[in-house]
């Protein structure tokens, strides 16, 4: 494809699983900590912020691991069977009683994460030190980043099918602000005009048209809707099968790093090595020291999508798009569906550049995707202003259709938050297969997944802010904090253009 190495596409296909899990994560986490445990948005969003963080601040040890063992391989395959053991382990009911238990087996997928993810990505970059494919590692890397995101595209409707299905089977239909109502009710806190107004009539509508013992119904709802959920984790383990045989079927045309060392000096240097003198590598990592910082404000905004954007999805906008029933989670496929269909318009964009010599270095396109990003949140300040605060809503026992606003304002949200995620992420990982020392690839590529993991340890806060401030005050915090990333980067581009010659 486009004079591309042979093994690009089989590596982003051994990669789907992965995303797959990824995005089943993205559209239904947040949304079952809250429900099987009746907890707040605040408390699942530091669940999910550790789990999160966790999947990237491990792939800085899987980086250690594979440059140590120098076998990115095995150690691959060794995070495929991780991982699908811990969707095995949450997909059943029994074992995951507390939310403590839950947080173990998700460290567990987080550790088999890190195994493969970082690792997976070095052997891409490896592809382009050949020198007949190093001008195309820009495109390679987006090529590569497309391909990974249809497991993504699949996932949440996959997900909600499973879920939905199963509340299907113990008679129920499916509602997202039951679980709530029915936590409120079952604490105790919930006001006698909602018990007899919005909670009786949901619990009517998802019962066939009869009211059914509203005590009885509160346990039997969660535990179907629960149950639905943990079932839908299942769905992820047969993605990572796949990706597992695709892995071993093709893994003898990735490159080997263990091999090319062992062919080199006796000292364990590969020739790349000898070429980059201690200054030079000194330069090449304070570079990407300077990128991993600014994309951790990045990351911080942009994860917010399975967070306080699912919490937003479910709260105040109106489910239903050309006449039908949507769940909340559904809005997390627009992510992986934009990535998909807009990295080929991108990548004749920047060819069409090219070919004119005005097309932006790598840091100057991260930059611009730092700007892209803080529209996508200008628009969700614009839209949300006049809503009531969230503690209002869920006094109110939610809102009514006509109260939320449009879908197509997340839709809008997702479309160009995921612009500004094809000018960053798959960029930066190109820039830093490039930039990394040779012999530091692994943990190169596990320290830009580290970056992420401090972005994604802060994300909490914004649930901390959706369910105690102003909604638009919220989303105005991650319009400030993405406009100073991008002046930052700006600021540092000609000293990046220079290491990265």
């Amino acid at each position: 494809m486009l004079n591309q190495p042979k093994g690009l596409i089989p590596a982003a296909l051994a990669n789907m699983g992965e995303r797959f899990g990824f995005y089943t994560m993205m559209a239904i986490l947040t949304l079952f900590l809250m429900s099987k445990f009746g907890i707040s948005g605040e408390e699942a969003g530091v669940l999910y912020s550790i789990f999160y963080a966790s999947i990237y601040a491990l792939a800085l040890v899987g980086g250690i691991i594979a440059d140590k063992t120098e076998n990115y391989k095995r150690t691959i395959m060794a995070g495929l069977v991780v991982m699908s053991i811990g969707y095995l382990l949450l997909s059943m009911p029994s074992l995951i009683v507390s939310k403590w238990i839950a947080l173990s087996v998700l460290l567990v997928i987080a550790f088999g994460n890190g195994l493969f993810k970082g690792n997976l990505q070095a052997i891409v970059g490896q592809l382009y030190d050949n020198e007949k494919y190093s001008s195309k590692r820009d495109s390679g890397f987006q090529i590569f980043y497309m391909f990974i995101n249809i497991g993504g595209m699949v996932a949440p409707f996959a997900a909600v099918w499973m879920r939905n299905w199963f509340v299907k089977s113990q008679g129920y239909a499916y509602n997202s602000d039951l679980p709530g109502l029915c936590w409120q009710y079952k604490n105790g806190v919930m006001s006698q005009e909602v018990l007899n107004g919005r909670y009786t009539e949901l619990a009517t509508s998802v019962s066939n048209g009869v009211t059914p013992d509203i005590a009885t119904f509160a346990d039997n709802y969660l535990n179907a809707f629960n149950t639905g959920f943990h079932y839908a984790f299942s769905v992820a383990i047969f993605a990572m099968i796949i990706s597992l045989l695709v892995f071993v079927f093709y893994k003898k045309g990735l490159p080997d790093k263990k091999s090319a060392v062992q062919k080199s000096n006796i000292s364990g240097m590969s020739k790349e090595e000898i070429k980059q003198d201690a200054k030079e590598i000194k330069q090449r990592i304070l570079a990407l020291l300077a990128v991993y910082g600014v994309v951790i404000f990045f990351w911080f905004s942009f994860h917010q999508n399975g967070l306080t954007l699912t919490m937003f999805a479910k709260d105040y906008t109106q489910l239903k798009f050309l006449g039908m029933d949507i769940s909340a989670e559904l809005f997390q496929s627009i992510n992986p569906f934009v990535v998909v269909f807009l990295t080929p318009i991108v990548m004749v964009f920047f060819a069409f550049l090219a070919k004119r010599g005005k097309e932006p270095s790598t840091p100057k396109k991260i930059g611009i995707g730092m700007g892209i990003a803080a529209f996508a949140f200008v628009l969700m300040v614009v839209g949300s202003v006049g809503l009531p605060v969230f503690k209002e809503v869920e006094a109110m026992g939610g809102l009514s259709f006509d109260q939320r606003v449009t879908p197509w304002l997340l839709f809008a949200t997702y479309f160009i938050l995921t612009v500004a995620e094809l000018f960053i992420s798959p960029l930066g990982i190109s820039f830093v297969s490039k930039v990394a020392p040779a012999h530091l690839q692994g943990l190169m590529q596990g320290c830009w997944l580290a970056a992420t993991a401090i972005g994604n340890i802060s994300l909490f806060l914004g649930a901390m802010m959706y369910e105690n401030i102003s909604i638009s005050v919220t989303w105005s915090v991650f319009v400030i904090v993405c406009a100073i990333s991008m002046i930052t980067m700006f600021s540092m581009v000609k000293w990046l253009e220079r290491v990265a010659k």
